[in-house]
């Protein structure tokens, strides 16, 4: 069986992570998608209210479930069993941070692979930290988010 983990901080979930989550379902018999959460950042919303929404858009894929981890995640990787954590590019630039990730994993789990998604032209020019903004400044992000999403900002109002 081939298991990957899907990780970040989904904060939140867009559209762009979507792209990668239908694909990457595709590709793996079973993915974990995982809420990475790094306790030095400061997040805009709670880890009870991105496990939501993650569990929320999970329900259309039956080989996807969802789980939290605040360590290291190539260990959470090893400890689950999975040979493949999948990561999304949007353009060049994320290429370098990647790269240098994708090394220090295969130094502390060698039988560990990362496996690169490329985003969809229609989602490439978004993240989190885009969204967030437009929504700090009153964009409607409702099409770029999942519907869960969405009504978190809404109730963040």
């Amino acid at each position: 069986m081939k298991i990957a983990v899907y990780p970040g901080s989904f904060d939140p979930i867009t559209n762009g992570h979507l792209d990668i989550l239908k694909r990457a379902s595709d590709a793996f018999d079973k993915i974990i998608f995982l809420l990475s959460v790094n306790p030095s950042k400061k997040s805009r919303f709670s880890i009870e209210e991105r496990l939501f929404s993650m569990k929320e858009v999970a329900k259309g894929y039956p080989n996807v479930e969802v789980d939290y981890c605040d360590g290291l995640v190539v260990n959470y990787a090893q400890e689950k069993g999975a040979k493949f954590i999948i990561r999304g590019l949007r353009a060049v630039t994320d290429f370098e941070f990647e790269f240098q990730l994708a090394a220090a994993n295969r130094f502390l789990q060698p039988d560990i692979d990362m496996v690169f998604f490329m985003a969809d032209k229609e989602t490439s020019f978004i993240s989190s930290s885009t969204v967030n903004e437009m929504a700090n400044h009153g964009a409607d992000v409702s099409t770029l988010v999942p519907p869960s999403v969405s009504e978190l900002y809404k109730k963040k109002r």
